[in-house]
């Protein structure tokens, strides 16, 4: 860990921070909500070890990353989000054509993406918890959760500007982030209005021992400093992401591709998801979707809950390229 070298990149408007270990092949590790380059401190030290250069930046409105409007929820767009990355790539690897990607949540949606609009930039995708979903032309993708259910329901919660944030502010980001960091329950995520993170149960202390103190102050002192506001408008774009990704309705990811989840994700138990990934949907979207791995026991942080496996799927799908 303490090898992990750290530097700040101009891309695309913002200045990006990025851990970096290694020499190698690039592997561009993509983190999800509300998380940070951190989640993947586990397998950048693996995958060094083993003859790669792990990348893994703060995403635009996260830890370090700085120049990003906050208060432009437009600037949030999965365009943007795209960009950054291959302005990131183009900045660190100016020779390479392609890169591994592997991604995590809110990181899995930016990786599909990136998959669609600039297939040539990825030479094979290892993606975490949220499997490809494809655009729906006829609803946007938070009045289709809204749809299934309901306002309480948190994707809804998040789209008013400034209201959970201010819902969160008397917790204290460490109380927050522990919430949703050790979240186990396979059911959709709730904030209830007037109960907020009251709502959600602490998790058994055992089920979240892969979590320490000093690992979540880590954290929650990045969180402090840059607050929700830019992670959570990841979600607020979600309806501009919606109108904008209309001309790649119905296409394919074509890129050589590994999906895990855990048994106990909650992405994982979205009505319609275990149909669609084992019962042909997923592979008719992802044709060259050549893995999928269920992992029992594990809920929706799998990359930190079960980090020396989830490093060994990594390692064992790239080095096939």
């Amino acid at each position: 860990m303490e090898k992990i070298e750290h530097k700040m990149v101009d891309v695309n408007g913002i200045n990006m921070h990025v851990a970096e270990l290694g020499q190698g092949p690039t592997i561009l590790f993509i983190h999800g909500f509300p998380e940070l380059w951190y989640s993947w401190r586990h397998q950048m030290v693996y995958l060094a070890e083993r003859g790669y250069r792990a990348v893994a930046p703060d995403l635009r409105g996260y830890g370090d990353t700085t120049g990003a409007p906050v208060n432009d929820i437009s600037k949030f767009s999965l365009f943007h989000l795209v960009g950054d990355l291959i302005a990131l790539l183009d900045a660190i690897d100016p020779n390479k054509d392609n890169v591994f990607v592997v991604a995590h949540d809110w990181g899995a949606v930016i990786a599909w993406h990136l998959c669609l609009f600039r297939p040539d930039k990825v030479k094979a995708l290892v993606n975490l918890s949220v499997h490809f979903f494809p655009r729906n032309p006829h609803m946007n993708t938070v009045e289709g959760f809204k749809a299934l259910y309901g306002e309480d329901h948190y994707i809804s919660r998040f789209q008013v500007p400034g209201k959970i944030e201010a819902e969160f502010a008397p917790y204290g980001a460490k109380v927050v982030l522990k919430k949703f960091l050790t979240f186990r329950d396979p059911a959709p995520f709730y904030f209830p209005k007037g109960k907020g993170l009251d709502a959600i149960p602490d998790a058994p202390a055992a089920l979240s021992s892969w979590l320490s103190e000093e690992e979540l102050d880590y954290y929650a002192c990045k969180f402090e400093k840059t607050g929700f506001t830019g992670p959570v408008n990841y979600y607020r774009a979600l309806p501009l992401d919606w109108e904008l990704t209309a001309p790649w309705t119905g296409v394919q990811v074509k890129v050589p591709t590994k999906f895990i989840v855990g048994e106990f994700d909650l992405v994982y138990h979205i009505p319609g998801a275990k149909e669609y990934i084992h019962n042909g949907g997923f592979k008719k979207d992802v044709p060259l979707l050549e893995e999928v791995v269920i992992l029992e026991g594990a809920a929706h942080f799998v990359n930190q809950e079960r980090p020396d496996e989830i490093s060994k799927h990594i390692y064992d799908f790239i080095q096939k390229f």
